[in-house]
């Protein structure tokens, strides 16, 4: 202690580590105050977890011999129990942050210790860059503190500019840790029962049991009622949500052997006197963001190696002790160190509000003590945005202000805002305590009596699955959460109790912070217009009515959940949804949203725009005119389609998509590419050969003002390709590559065209009488191939020599053809023979 005084006197600043139950948190700061560090202010002490907040302010009270509340006190989520004369103030993460929203001087603060910072949580981290910062600005006299049993400690040593680091070895004695042989894959209860047993058998002392939460706690407790009544063992709970009375059992020692079943807020927040023997699950329930709501959430993970660490120490703080851990040592050795910071995991809207409200302007420039990623400052921003709580250029609006008097995540503070302003302040201030909290209702079913209808109950409709929810909670006040009695309606009691304190927690701060508002709307109506200003991102829209299918205006598509009583509405808004492996979210609660609203509130979000839709069937485009909110349509009509850009694009992604050649006649378009690249090898200085990017471009400049693939077909496709060559390069191609040569009149056979082999013609032998040279491309350079053919139509000779074959081949040929084809006439002079008029069959072509 001398140590620490004097740090703190020399540097205002001061960076502790110190184990599990060496009096960080209940030595230091009255040792602080009593120092006269503090000067007239109070010393603030940041702790992680309710509990903790609680018990050290109780504790550090009854040492002075004083009730909490005088001296010393503490300030939670919805409870503060201090007065006038509080000098020394226990608080948790939130509270703070808000205090420095309204008061970003701490005028009326000497000093804040941040307790268990090793565990990183975001309001600390936050609070400890804005506390560093004041100091260095207008609080120069401001004590600065950060304390915990595991630090990095160089790197907030370093951080903090604190010139040097008090440690405190503490008490310790050698701890035996066993890890489970094996993976072992009974239930949880059925491996810590075991667990117990062994440890109560091995030797004296009391037993700490980790376990993720309230739940798993009910179910150990259960497991060991036959052990603990041969034993004559106390089996008690603790976590947070206890009543103080009962956290001070489970904190205390007792007059017979105790088990105490605890989440981790025995880990390194609390400390439990008597314990030798630690039995850990290996197991947490970390606070994470649902992904829809992005509402808090907290999901069973396994623990970092440093959380271990500090579970099995609790068993030697008295005398040697044990850790059965029910995990494996490869397990174990598998996890990583420490665990992910807040900050990089956890929504950052509330941060970010609380950091505008208090002038540190743009959350990008702060001086955060790790920098979160900067997608998520974009996305808080966007949300807070989308909730009316800034503006445009980040400045707080009074419904901003107004959610910063609520200790609760942004949606539902600006749920409880929205409804307070319609004049519905209590059934906001339920429908916000039922969301954030576990669901009340069990899969069995409720049945309302006012607002709701049966959960499950098909053939009636409600406007809100709140509703339903809402005569729950009333119907589970009414008979004063009897679990047999709302068991038998389908509800959960523990899940009732929770909500109901919440509600009377969110009303009471109603009171204190907004002024009552006259109801304009009916009930139903104002909470329907509330959570759509808590929710205008989570908009929906029924894909065809009477079905389930949603489409979602951030896109994709949802499952209405088939207990939902919202059957009729086109539109709703989808507050919780669960993710599924396939086929979206199934949406559990909805509520029905009058699209008449969202172009009255959130006009920036409703556009106009005309979607070119295919009809498959037709092979044609048809124009649709919307009015869109977001990524869903809320009406829609028919226009004509002639003329629009977005038909013609249509048509032409469908064109491309079954290619462009469909649409000219078979071989047209390679031929004309195959000429262009023919001319190109004689003059490419005048002619470019063709490619398929021409193609595309062609058929796509073909779909302007066209609606069909009729209109594509009528069209020329092969006119649109040629046009993508300039007047001079066209005339060079018909006179170097021309599509078609004249034998004699009427008869004018097309040239083939292909990369690597000269141009050439298939045609009857007896087509060319009267020639005595073969034609010529390339400008009269290249002579043609020529494929003569017998009147079967195969070929009896290829050359491009015409005059020499008549000279030297064709006596031989016609000598053949004149045995095989009689009635055919087969002169002796074929040059100046009449040529062949009696249209022999012919290849199309």
């Amino acid at each position: 202690m001398p140590a620490i005084l004097v740090c703190v006197r020399a540097t205002r600043r001061l960076v502790l580590e110190a184990p599990p139950g060496a009096g960080k948190t209940t030595r230091v700061p009255i040792a602080l105050l009593d120092a006269g560090l503090a000067r007239e202010g109070e010393i603030v002490v940041l702790e992680p977890r309710r509990i903790a907040a609680r018990a050290a302010a109780r504790r550090v009270a009854a040492e002075r011999g004083e009730r909490v509340g005088e001296t010393v006190g503490f300030q939670v989520r919805f409870e503060d129990v201090s007065g006038p004369r509080t000098r020394l103030r226990y608080v948790t993460e939130g509270i703070l942050a808000r205090r420095m929203v309204a008061d970003p001087t701490l005028a009326r603060v000497g000093a804040v210790l941040l307790d268990e910072f090793h565990e990183r949580h975001l309001a600390g981290d936050v609070a400890l860059a804005r506390l560093l910062k004041l100091q260095a600005t207008t609080r120069p006299d401001l004590v600065v503190g950060a304390m915990s049993a595991t630090l990095d400690a160089e790197a907030l040593v370093d951080r903090m500019g604190a010139p040097s680091l008090v440690r405190s070895e503490g008490r310790a004695y050698a701890v035996e840790i066993e890890h489970a042989s094996v993976r072992d894959d009974r239930p949880l209860e059925v491996q810590v029962a075991a667990a117990v047993s062994r440890a109560v058998a091995a030797g004296p002392g009391d037993v700490l049991v980790f376990l993720p939460g309230a739940a798993e706690i009910r179910r150990v407790s259960d497991a060991l009622r036959g052990l603990a009544s041969s034993l004559g063992l106390l089996v008690l709970p603790l976590h947070g949500e206890l009543p103080p009375d009962e956290q001070d059992r489970a904190l205390c020692r007792a007059d017979r052997r105790r088990v105490v079943l605890s989440t981790n807020v025995a880990e390194t927040s609390v400390t439990v006197e008597g314990v030798t023997a630690v039995v850990d699950s290996g197991l947490a329930r970390i606070v994470s963001v649902d992904p829809w709501t992005g509402l808090p959430e907290l999901r069973v993970e396994k623990i970092a190696r440093d959380s271990a660490a500090q579970r099995a120490g609790r068993a030697g703080r008295t005398a040697p002790g044990r850790c059965l851990r029910l995990f494996t040592k490869p397990d174990h050795d598998a996890r990583p160190l420490h665990g992910i910071p807040e900050i990089r995991r956890l929504d950052l809207a509330e941060t970010v509000l609380e950091l505008r409200a208090a002038g540190e302007g743009d959350p990008q420039a702060f001086p955060w003590f790790e920098a979160p990623p900067a997608a998520s400052l974009v996305a808080a921003d966007e949300l807070l945005h989308r909730l009316g709580a800034i503006d445009p250029v980040g400045a707080v609006t009074p419904a901003g202000r107004g959610m910063l008097a609520f200790p609760l995540p942004p949606r539902l503070a600006r749920l409880v805002v929205a409804a307070v302003e319609l004049g519905i302040a209590e059934e906001g201030a339920a429908a916000a305590a039922l969301l954030g909290e576990r669901d009340l209702l069990r899969a069995s079913g409720f049945e309302g009596r006012g607002r709701g209808t049966p959960r499950g109950a098909h053939h009636d409709t409600a406007s809100s699955d709140l509703l339903p929810r809402l005569d729950a909670l009333d119907e589970a006040e009414r008979v004063r959460f009897d679990g047999d009695r709302l068991r038998s309606l389908g509800l959960d009691a523990n899940a009732a109790r929770a909500a109901a304190r919440a509600r009377q927690q969110i009303e009471a701060a109603v009171r204190r912070a907004l002024p009552a508002s006259p109801r304009s709307k009916t009930p139903d109506e104002a909470l329907a217009l509330a959570v759509l200003l808590a929710f205008p991102d989570r908009v929906a829209a029924r894909r065809k009515s009477g079905e389930r299918e949603l489409v979602l205006a951030l896109g994709g598509t949802a499952l209405l959940a088939e207990e939902s009583v919202v059957r009729d509405a086109a539109f709703l808004v989808a507050i919780s949804a669960e993710e599924r492996p396939r086929g979206g979210p199934l949406v559990r609660i909805a509520s029905a949203v009058d699209p008449d609203q969202l172009m009255d509130r959130f006009p920036d979000h409703v556009r106009e725009e005309v979607v070119a839709r295919w009809v498959a069937d037709g092979e044609r485009v048809e124009a649709v005119k919307r009015l869109v909110y977001d990524g869903i349509a809320l009406e829609e009509r028919r226009v004509s389609a002639d003329g629009l850009t977005e038909v013609a694009d249509r048509l032409a992604a469908e064109a491309l998509r079954v290619g462009a050649r469909v649409f000219a006649e078979a071989g047209a378009v390679d031929r004309l590419l195959a000429r262009s690249a023919f001319a190109s090898s004689l003059a490419p200085d005048v002619v470019r050969p063709l490619t398929e990017d021409d193609v595309t471009e062609a058929l796509t400049a073909l779909c302007r003002g066209r609606t069909s693939f009729a209109d594509l077909r009528a069209a020329s496709m092969v006119g649109a390709l040629e046009t993508r060559l300039d007047g001079p390069a066209r005339g060079a191609l018909d006179r170097l590559a021309p599509d078609r040569v004249v034998l004699h009149a009427g008869w004018s056979p097309r040239v083939e065209y292909a990369a690597g082999r000269p141009p050439w013609i298939e045609a009857l032998l007896q087509d060319f009488f009267g020639l005595a040279k073969g034609p010529s491309v390339g400008g009269g350079k290249v002579p043609v191939v020529l494929h003569l053919q017998g009147p079967n139509h195969r070929p009896v000779q290829v050359t491009s020599d015409l005059e020499g074959f008549w000279e030297r081949h064709y006596p031989a040929v016609r000598k053949e053809l004149s045995r095989r084809y009689p009635r055919h006439d087969w002169p002796d002079e074929p040059r100046t023979a009449t040529p062949h008029h009696r249209a022999p069959r012919r290849r199309r072509g």
